[in-house]
Protein backbone atom coordinates (compact mmCIF):
# COMPACT_ATOMS: atom_id res chain seq x y z
CA UNK A 1 0.00 0.00 0.00
CA UNK A 2 2.75 2.30 0.66
CA UNK A 3 6.45 1.70 -0.21
CA UNK A 4 9.30 4.22 0.06
CA UNK A 5 12.99 3.61 -0.74
CA UNK A 6 15.51 5.76 0.45
CA UNK A 7 13.19 8.50 0.79
CA UNK A 8 14.73 11.72 2.31
CA UNK A 9 13.98 15.43 2.43
CA UNK A 10 15.63 18.30 3.23
CA UNK A 11 15.20 22.07 3.59
CA UNK A 12 18.45 23.67 3.31
CA UNK A 13 21.15 22.61 6.14
CA UNK A 14 18.24 20.84 7.95
CA UNK A 15 17.21 16.85 7.14
CA UNK A 16 13.83 16.87 8.10
CA UNK A 17 13.61 13.60 6.40
CA UNK A 18 16.33 10.92 6.25
CA UNK A 19 16.72 7.95 3.86
CA UNK A 20 13.28 6.27 5.01
CA UNK A 21 12.38 3.07 3.47
CA UNK A 22 8.67 2.71 4.52
CA UNK A 23 6.75 -0.58 3.96
CA UNK A 24 3.18 -0.31 4.72
CA UNK A 25 1.47 -4.08 3.52
CA UNK A 26 -2.25 -3.86 2.67
CA UNK A 27 -4.56 -4.42 5.48
CA UNK A 28 -2.15 -3.11 7.90
CA UNK A 29 -2.80 -0.66 11.01
CA UNK A 30 0.55 1.15 10.80
CA UNK A 31 0.94 3.55 13.49
CA UNK A 32 4.34 6.09 12.89
CA UNK A 33 5.87 6.53 16.59
CA UNK A 34 8.02 9.24 17.27
CA UNK A 35 8.41 12.75 18.94
CA UNK A 36 7.19 15.97 17.85
CA UNK A 37 9.86 17.42 15.16
CA UNK A 38 10.92 13.79 14.52
CA UNK A 39 10.09 13.92 11.10
CA UNK A 40 6.71 12.49 10.75
CA UNK A 41 4.58 14.61 9.07
CA UNK A 42 6.88 15.87 6.63
CA UNK A 43 6.79 12.24 5.74
CA UNK A 44 2.83 12.31 5.75
CA UNK A 45 2.91 15.20 3.38
CA UNK A 46 5.25 13.70 0.77
CA UNK A 47 3.14 10.11 0.49
CA UNK A 48 0.52 12.74 -0.10
CA UNK A 49 2.36 14.85 -2.96
CA UNK A 50 1.75 17.99 -0.61
CA UNK A 51 5.80 18.15 -0.71
CA UNK A 52 8.53 16.93 -2.94
CA UNK A 53 11.61 15.24 -1.87
CA UNK A 54 14.65 15.67 -1.99
CA UNK A 55 15.59 12.47 -2.94
CA UNK A 56 14.29 9.02 -2.65
CA UNK A 57 11.43 7.25 -4.23
CA UNK A 58 7.56 6.92 -3.31
CA UNK A 59 4.83 4.34 -4.30
CA UNK A 60 1.42 4.33 -3.32
CA UNK A 61 -1.05 1.59 -3.51
CA UNK A 62 1.26 0.74 -7.03
CA UNK A 63 1.98 4.29 -8.13
CA UNK A 64 4.58 6.16 -7.96
CA UNK A 65 4.05 9.67 -6.22
CA UNK A 66 4.10 12.99 -6.80
CA UNK A 67 4.16 11.68 -11.07
CA UNK A 68 1.00 9.62 -10.39
CA UNK A 69 -0.76 11.10 -6.95
CA UNK A 70 -3.46 12.41 -9.10
CA UNK A 71 -5.09 8.47 -9.93
CA UNK A 72 -4.31 7.30 -6.10
CA UNK A 73 -5.76 10.36 -4.80
CA UNK A 74 -9.37 9.18 -5.04
CA UNK A 75 -8.88 5.91 -3.05
CA UNK A 76 -7.23 7.52 0.13
CA UNK A 77 -9.01 9.30 2.51
CA UNK A 78 -6.65 11.46 4.65
CA UNK A 79 -5.66 13.96 7.38
CA UNK A 80 -2.79 15.93 8.00
CA UNK A 81 -2.30 18.39 10.71
CA UNK A 82 -4.86 20.36 11.93
CA UNK A 83 -7.82 19.64 9.83
CA UNK A 84 -9.03 23.10 7.35
CA UNK A 85 -12.46 24.18 6.93
CA UNK A 86 -14.70 27.32 6.15
CA UNK A 87 -15.71 28.52 9.57
CA UNK A 88 -18.41 30.44 8.96
CA UNK A 89 -20.32 27.32 7.27
CA UNK A 90 -21.69 24.13 8.60
CA UNK A 91 -19.99 20.77 9.16
CA UNK A 92 -22.43 19.39 6.71
CA UNK A 93 -21.96 22.35 4.06
CA UNK A 94 -17.91 21.84 4.30
CA UNK A 95 -18.14 18.24 4.00
CA UNK A 96 -20.37 18.86 0.91
CA UNK A 97 -18.39 21.33 -0.94
CA UNK A 98 -15.13 18.90 -0.18
CA UNK A 99 -17.16 16.17 -1.44
CA UNK A 100 -17.51 18.03 -4.69
CA UNK A 101 -13.78 18.95 -5.00
CA UNK A 102 -13.26 15.23 -5.24
CA UNK A 103 -15.39 14.64 -8.32
CA UNK A 104 -17.81 12.44 -6.51
CA UNK A 105 -21.09 12.31 -8.00
CA UNK A 106 -23.74 14.42 -6.67
CA UNK A 107 -26.77 12.34 -6.70
CA UNK A 108 -25.31 10.15 -3.82
CA UNK A 109 -23.76 13.21 -2.12
CA UNK A 110 -25.92 13.74 0.92
CA UNK A 111 -26.08 9.50 1.37
CA UNK A 112 -22.18 9.75 2.11
CA UNK A 113 -22.16 12.94 3.64
CA UNK A 114 -24.76 11.38 6.34
CA UNK A 115 -22.82 8.36 6.68
CA UNK A 116 -19.50 10.09 7.49
CA UNK A 117 -21.24 12.05 10.03
CA UNK A 118 -23.11 9.65 11.94
CA UNK A 119 -19.20 7.41 11.88
CA UNK A 120 -17.65 10.26 13.73
CA UNK A 121 -20.33 11.32 15.79
CA UNK A 122 -21.39 14.52 14.58
CA UNK A 123 -24.78 13.68 13.13
CA UNK A 124 -26.78 15.54 15.85
CA UNK A 125 -24.50 18.68 15.79
CA UNK A 126 -23.70 18.87 11.73
CA UNK A 127 -25.79 22.29 11.57
CA UNK A 128 -23.35 24.26 13.44
CA UNK A 129 -20.73 26.87 12.16
CA UNK A 130 -17.22 24.82 12.15
CA UNK A 131 -16.52 28.46 14.46
CA UNK A 132 -18.49 27.07 17.13
CA UNK A 133 -16.84 23.41 16.89
CA UNK A 134 -14.55 22.78 19.90
CA UNK A 135 -10.82 21.59 19.24
CA UNK A 136 -12.01 17.83 18.88
CA UNK A 137 -15.18 18.37 17.24
CA UNK A 138 -12.77 20.20 14.08
CA UNK A 139 -10.84 16.53 14.29
CA UNK A 140 -14.56 14.55 14.09
CA UNK A 141 -14.91 16.68 10.81
CA UNK A 142 -11.83 16.17 9.29
CA UNK A 143 -11.72 12.44 9.94
CA UNK A 144 -15.30 12.56 8.16
CA UNK A 145 -13.62 13.92 5.50
CA UNK A 146 -11.46 11.37 5.23
CA UNK A 147 -13.90 9.06 5.22
CA UNK A 148 -15.91 10.49 2.50
CA UNK A 149 -14.63 8.34 -0.40
CA UNK A 150 -15.07 4.86 1.75
CA UNK A 151 -11.04 4.72 0.93
CA UNK A 152 -9.00 1.74 0.13
CA UNK A 153 -6.17 3.20 2.70
CA UNK A 154 -6.42 6.19 5.21
CA UNK A 155 -3.33 8.04 5.88
CA UNK A 156 -4.29 10.05 9.48
CA UNK A 157 -1.50 12.30 10.79
CA UNK A 158 -2.05 13.05 14.99
CA UNK A 159 -5.90 12.10 14.62
CA UNK A 160 -7.32 12.18 18.30
CA UNK A 161 -5.72 15.43 18.72
CA UNK A 162 -7.83 17.17 20.84
CA UNK A 163 -10.18 14.43 21.70
CA UNK A 164 -11.58 13.46 25.28
CA UNK A 165 -10.79 9.76 26.67
CA UNK A 166 -14.09 8.63 25.74
CA UNK A 167 -13.56 10.33 21.96
CA UNK A 168 -10.22 8.77 21.76
CA UNK A 169 -11.55 5.67 22.64
CA UNK A 170 -14.59 5.72 19.76
CA UNK A 171 -11.78 6.76 17.14
CA UNK A 172 -10.14 3.92 18.57
CA UNK A 173 -12.94 1.94 17.04
CA UNK A 174 -13.91 3.29 14.22
CA UNK A 175 -10.12 2.83 12.56
CA UNK A 176 -10.26 -0.62 13.85
CA UNK A 177 -13.89 -1.12 12.45
CA UNK A 178 -12.39 0.31 8.99
CA UNK A 179 -9.91 -1.98 8.76
CA UNK A 180 -11.83 -5.02 9.51
CA UNK A 181 -13.96 -3.67 6.47
CA UNK A 182 -10.88 -3.92 4.86
CA UNK A 183 -9.50 -0.02 4.66
CA UNK A 184 -5.61 0.05 5.61
CA UNK A 185 -4.78 2.45 8.39
CA UNK A 186 -1.70 4.09 8.15
CA UNK A 187 -1.46 7.01 11.19
CA UNK A 188 1.14 9.00 12.81
CA UNK A 189 1.31 10.02 16.33
CA UNK A 190 3.63 10.53 19.21
CA UNK A 191 1.55 8.99 22.07
CA UNK A 192 2.47 5.62 22.64
CA UNK A 193 -0.64 4.53 24.45
CA UNK A 194 -2.53 5.56 20.82
CA UNK A 195 -0.28 3.37 18.77
CA UNK A 196 -0.34 0.55 21.31
CA UNK A 197 -3.93 -0.11 21.41
CA UNK A 198 -4.34 -0.06 17.79
CA UNK A 199 -1.38 -0.63 15.68
CA UNK A 200 -0.87 -4.19 14.42
CA UNK A 201 2.65 -3.05 12.90
CA UNK A 202 4.87 -0.09 13.87
CA UNK A 203 7.49 2.32 12.60
CA UNK A 204 9.57 4.34 14.80
CA UNK A 205 10.95 8.04 13.88
CA UNK A 206 13.94 9.15 15.71
CA UNK A 207 15.44 12.35 14.03
CA UNK A 208 14.06 11.99 10.73
CA UNK A 209 15.12 8.47 10.30
CA UNK A 210 13.00 5.00 10.75
CA UNK A 211 14.96 3.54 13.31
CA UNK A 212 12.33 0.84 13.75
CA UNK A 213 9.93 -1.03 11.71
CA UNK A 214 8.17 -4.71 12.34
CA UNK A 215 5.50 -6.61 13.84
CA UNK A 216 4.02 -5.14 17.17
CA UNK A 217 3.57 -8.97 18.12
CA UNK A 218 7.09 -9.43 17.35
CA UNK A 219 8.89 -6.48 19.19
CA UNK A 220 6.57 -7.74 22.21
CA UNK A 221 8.19 -11.21 22.13
CA UNK A 222 9.27 -12.95 25.45
CA UNK A 223 12.28 -12.14 27.16
CA UNK A 224 13.13 -15.55 28.54
CA UNK A 225 12.17 -14.71 31.54
CA UNK A 226 9.57 -15.36 33.74
CA UNK A 227 7.46 -12.57 36.52
CA UNK A 228 5.94 -14.15 39.94
CA UNK A 229 4.88 -13.14 42.44
CA UNK A 230 4.41 -14.85 45.93
CA UNK A 231 4.76 -14.14 49.46
CA UNK A 232 7.51 -16.38 49.54
CA UNK A 233 9.89 -14.33 48.02
CA UNK A 234 12.98 -16.22 49.97
CA UNK A 235 12.01 -19.51 49.62
CA UNK A 236 11.61 -18.99 45.67
CA UNK A 237 15.22 -16.87 45.91
CA UNK A 238 16.84 -20.38 47.71
CA UNK A 239 15.02 -23.11 45.50
CA UNK A 240 16.15 -21.42 42.23
CA UNK A 241 19.46 -21.30 43.08
CA UNK A 242 20.72 -18.04 41.24
CA UNK A 243 17.93 -18.02 38.43
CA UNK A 244 16.11 -15.05 40.29
CA UNK A 245 17.62 -11.64 38.49
CA UNK A 246 15.24 -9.22 39.98
CA UNK A 247 13.57 -8.57 42.78
CA UNK A 248 11.38 -6.42 44.31
CA UNK A 249 9.48 -6.69 47.10
CA UNK A 250 6.82 -10.20 46.55
CA UNK A 251 7.59 -9.52 42.66
CA UNK A 252 10.69 -11.64 40.88
CA UNK A 253 12.16 -11.78 37.68
CA UNK A 254 13.07 -15.28 36.87
CA UNK A 255 15.42 -16.79 34.02
CA UNK A 256 13.16 -19.37 32.66
CA UNK A 257 11.20 -19.85 29.16
CA UNK A 258 7.98 -21.91 30.51
CA UNK A 259 5.59 -20.40 32.91
CA UNK A 260 4.03 -23.44 33.14
CA UNK A 261 7.11 -25.25 34.03
CA UNK A 262 8.14 -23.12 36.78
CA UNK A 263 4.46 -23.00 38.22
CA UNK A 264 4.97 -26.44 38.85
CA UNK A 265 8.03 -26.66 40.01
CA UNK A 266 7.35 -23.48 43.00
CA UNK A 267 4.12 -25.52 43.77
CA UNK A 268 5.78 -29.18 44.47
CA UNK A 269 8.56 -27.45 46.80
CA UNK A 270 5.20 -26.16 48.61
CA UNK A 271 5.40 -22.47 47.68
CA UNK A 272 2.27 -20.28 47.43
CA UNK A 273 2.41 -18.26 43.93
CA UNK A 274 -0.04 -15.66 43.54
CA UNK A 275 0.50 -14.71 39.93
CA UNK A 276 3.13 -15.81 37.40
CA UNK A 277 3.50 -15.12 33.52
CA UNK A 278 6.32 -14.84 30.63
CA UNK A 279 7.52 -11.19 31.14
CA UNK A 280 7.34 -9.36 27.29
CA UNK A 281 8.69 -6.09 26.40
CA UNK A 282 6.48 -2.98 26.59
CA UNK A 283 6.31 -0.70 23.76
CA UNK A 284 7.82 1.89 25.42
CA UNK A 285 11.04 -0.22 26.14
CA UNK A 286 11.66 -1.05 22.56
CA UNK A 287 11.25 2.50 21.89
CA UNK A 288 13.80 3.72 24.15
CA UNK A 289 16.17 1.28 23.05
CA UNK A 290 15.58 2.20 19.28
CA UNK A 291 16.30 5.79 19.82
CA UNK A 292 18.66 8.30 20.58
CA UNK A 293 16.29 10.79 22.55
CA UNK A 294 15.02 14.24 21.41
CA UNK A 295 13.94 17.88 22.50
CA UNK A 296 10.22 16.48 22.46
CA UNK A 297 9.94 13.11 23.56
CA UNK A 298 7.04 10.36 22.82
CA UNK A 299 4.42 10.17 25.34
CA UNK A 300 3.55 7.48 27.22
CA UNK A 301 -0.22 8.60 27.57
CA UNK A 302 -2.13 11.79 27.49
Amino acid sequence: MIKTKDLTKRYGGIVAVDSVALDVREGDRYGLLGPNGSGKTTLVRMLLGLVFATRGEIEVLGRPVPRQVHDVLPSIGAMVEGPGAYPHLSGRTNLALFDAAGGSARRDRRHRVDEALERVGLAGIDKRPVRAYSLGMRQRLGLAGALLRRPRLLILDEPTNGLDPRGIREVRDLLTELNGEGTTVFLSSHLLAEIDALCDRVGVMDRGRLVLQDDLATLRAPTGRVVVGTPDPDKVVALLDGRVEVRDGETLTVRHTDAGALNAELVAAGITVDAIGAERRTLEQVVLEATTGSSDRVEASR
